[in-house]
């Protein structure tokens, strides 16, 4: 992989720390702070602090040191977003009594050991917060940022929590322009627990992103030793550490103490460059132009107020996650009809978990074997480009559909 210039380890004092966990994280954030509301994650109670005044996120890259330009390792640059990874445990036996996103980053990678046999790393703070408190605002900082690291960097990580890891990854994978190595990760288990898998995951998330492996493969997914493309994988157990799945198709790596092994690549890494990667390049838009999209469920006896709803709420595309190969109810096929004439496009998806659906129509677009939650991202990005239903309609095809 090309050598590029580097940067050093960002510089967080305590108290710095401190004042970012108190402006950064929004509503539902897991922190240290003096906690009003009891939620439940998984079998855990978390406490959440109460609501801050706004988010603000650090999108800083940062300098350059002298020893990381004479270097031939090649740099890595780790974005901390939060998440059960950087989870702080009530004591070393709680595994699922912690509050996450609450350990900076910068303090995680340093207790890494020989991390610098494999990449000079750098970190950024870019928040402190469950995955699920990401607004797609936030979204947007955060892939521009990536790319903007990605000009100097040779590859980046990004953790986050796993609750919603699968929405975030695959937002990355549409919109980030370089072809560099994008490695996103978290844990199933807090940074102080006993038996942890967090800093195993870490660990190789930075040695997959320094390997240049997954160079043109877009945002790729490393947990429990195993690497998923970004599109197509899912959440399929709230505790277990092997909950990441890929379903049909399956992970496409593993990471093997020093052995990585890649068994299958996207269809853009076999195209001339600039070619087979998505459109969505956000430096075109504002976060203005971000649609408003919803998924609708459908299940025994369905109701179509949801739908009606999400209409009224503004929604300008609708996923519906329906039964079987994508079926929904009487009452949810009416006010879909009605939706579709004020305007409103629908992508047609399964609720089971895995399979394909083809079916489509006028002002339905089929999901093929997209998940409902990875569909709304494809058709909420296509919607900020273009209003278009035949382009819409033509990205699901290309960009939605698992080419390898």
């Amino acid at each position: 992989m090309k050598k590029s210039t580097k940067h050093p380890l960002a510089v967080w004092s305590t108290a710095a720390l401190a004042a970012l966990m108190i402006s950064v994280s929004p509503v539902g954030a897991y922190t240290a702070q003096a906690a009003t509301v009891t939620e439940v994650k998984g079998t855990a109670t978390v406490v959440a602090p109460p609501a801050p005044a706004g988010p603000v996120r650090n999108t800083t890259i940062p300098p350059l040191l002298d020893a990381f330009k004479q270097s031939q390792r090649p740099n890595v640059l780790v974005i901390g977003t939060g998440g059960t990874i950087a989870g702080q445990s009530t004591d070393a036996t709680s595994f699922q009594t912690y509050r996450a996103g609450t350990l900076a980053i910068e303090d995680m990678v340093n207790e890494l050991p020989d991390k610098d046999k494999m990449a000079d790393v750098s970190t950024l703070q870019f928040g402190n917060a469950g995955s699920g408190s990401y607004t797609f605002n936030d979204l947007y900082d955060l892939s521009l940022t990536v790319d903007k690291a990605l000009e100097v960097y040779d590859s980046v990580v990004v953790t986050t929590g796993t609750d919603t890891m699968e929405e975030i990854a695959y937002f990355l994978d549409l919109t980030v322009q370089s072809d560099k190595p994008v490695v996103i990760t978290g844990a199933m288990r807090p940074w102080t627990v006993v038996g942890s898998d967090a800093q195993a995951n870490l660990y190789n998330a930075i040695k997959l992103a320094a390997s240049g492996r997954t160079e043109s493969f877009g945002t790729v997914l490393m947990l429990n030793d195993t690497i998923h493309p970004a599109r197509g994988v899912t959440k399929t157990d709230a505790n277990r550490m092997d909950t990441f799945q890929t379903p049909m198709l399956g992970a496409i790596g593993y990471v093997d103490e020093k052995t990585i092994r890649i068994y299958r690549a996207p269809k853009r890494v076999t195209l001339p460059e600039g070619e087979g990667k998505p459109v969505f390049d956000l430096s075109k838009i504002s976060k203005e132009d971000l649609a408003k999209v919803e998924i609708a469920v459908s299940y025994q006896e369905a109701g179509g107020g949801a739908i009606r709803g999400f209409v009224a709420d503004g929604a300008q595309g609708i996923v519906t996650a329906g039964t079987g190969a994508g079926g929904i109810s009487r009452d949810m096929s009416a006010a879909r009809r009605e939706a579709i004439e004020k305007g409103v496009i629908f992508v047609s998806t399964t609720r089971t978990g895995s399979g394909s659906v083809y079916s489509s129509g006028e002002g339905i677009i089929s999901g093929d074997n997209l998940s409902p939650q990875q569909a709304r991202v494809l058709l909420l990005l296509s919607l900020s480009f273009t209003k278009d239903f035949d382009t819409i309609k033509g990205w699901f095809e290309t960009y939605g559909t698992p080419e390898v």
